[in-house]
């Protein structure tokens, strides 16, 4: 049982935690290892303003080792061998991909359908994010089945008329195959008045991705800042992570200062740290 520490540990102690540990020289393990069980990485959409090479060198500086890949740094239009020259560039780089996305599949046609498995075949990436809509999802069970492919559904908060909750993709999925899973987006879930503890828990093993950002006023999407200096309960969700034993990806979705997002990213990948750091130590 993980002790309660939601009073613990101070935001400013988390964040000096999480920094102490990415100065540290005589750390050894990558700096997405976490005792908890889950990996902490980076939704390269944060990035959407820089190439490749420009996104690449500013994860290598944040010592980033996992990563979901947004089109505009692998870009779907690509031949297979451009595709393994762009995968090749992020594993010279140390950095995996855990996913690719999010991606609009609300087209009610298998041939655009499969565009998109089998781009994450050609560049060998096991997960893709994905909108859909209602209608599309059984088709997609069914590339799902043929191509061993996961999907993670992404929901959009309350302008999504589609998925704007958890619970509107979990109610759907139920009893799909395993692979047909959810990606949880905090910012958006808790504007849309669901608590994001609670339905990281009734989600369970569909729970395959998490998208991680903090609001100043948690029904307010314009008031997104650097995690840890918001209202969003990152410790609770935390242990509530580990106390499922979540396995998937926790990945940092940055909105803001798209022009120069490094300072703000580290910072709040130094939060994230010291809340993973403290989880560990109880």
């Amino acid at each position: 049982m993980i002790p309660d520490m939601t009073h613990r540990f101070s935001r400013r102690g988390l964040f000096a935690a999480g920094a102490a540990a990415a100065m540290a020289p005589s750390v050894t393990r990558p700096a997405s290892a976490a005792e908890p069980g889950f990996s902490l990485g980076v939704a390269t959409y944060s990035l959407r303003n820089f190439t490749r090479p420009g996104a690449l060198n500013i994860l290598k500086k944040l010592r980033v080792d996992k990563v979901s890949i947004k089109e505009m740094h692998l870009p779907y239009k690509s031949t297979p061998e451009e595709l393994n020259r762009g995968m090749a560039d992020f594993k010279k780089a140390g950095i995996t991909a855990l996913s690719a996305g999010n991606n609009t599949m609300t087209k009610e046609n298998m041939d655009d359908l499969r565009f998109y498995f089998d781009y994450a075949k050609n560049a060998g990436i096991p997960m893709l994010i994905i909108a859909p809509s209602a209608a599309t999802v059984p088709m997609i069970e069914k590339l799902v089945k043929q191509y061993d492919i996961r999907v993670a559904i992404h929901n959009h908060g309350p302008e999504d008329k589609h998925f704007p909750t958890p619970q509107s993709v979990l109610k759907l999925v139920k009893d799909m195959d395993p692979r047909v899973g959810l990606c949880m987006d905090i910012g958006h879930t808790t504007r849309t008045g669901a608590d994001i503890v609670e339905s990281a828990k009734e989600a369970g093993p569909r729970l395959i991705d998490l998208h991680v950002k903090d609001l100043r006023d948690l029904m307010d999407k314009d008031s997104q800042c650097d995690v840890g200096d918001g209202k969003m309960p990152i410790v609770p969700l935390f242990k509530q992570l580990a106390k499922m034993g979540y396995k998937g990806g926790v990945m940092l979705e940055y909105e803001i200062n798209a022009d120069d997002p490094y300072v703000g990213m580290a910072k709040s990948l130094s939060y994230m740290r010291g809340v993973m750091a403290s989880i560990s130590a109880a």
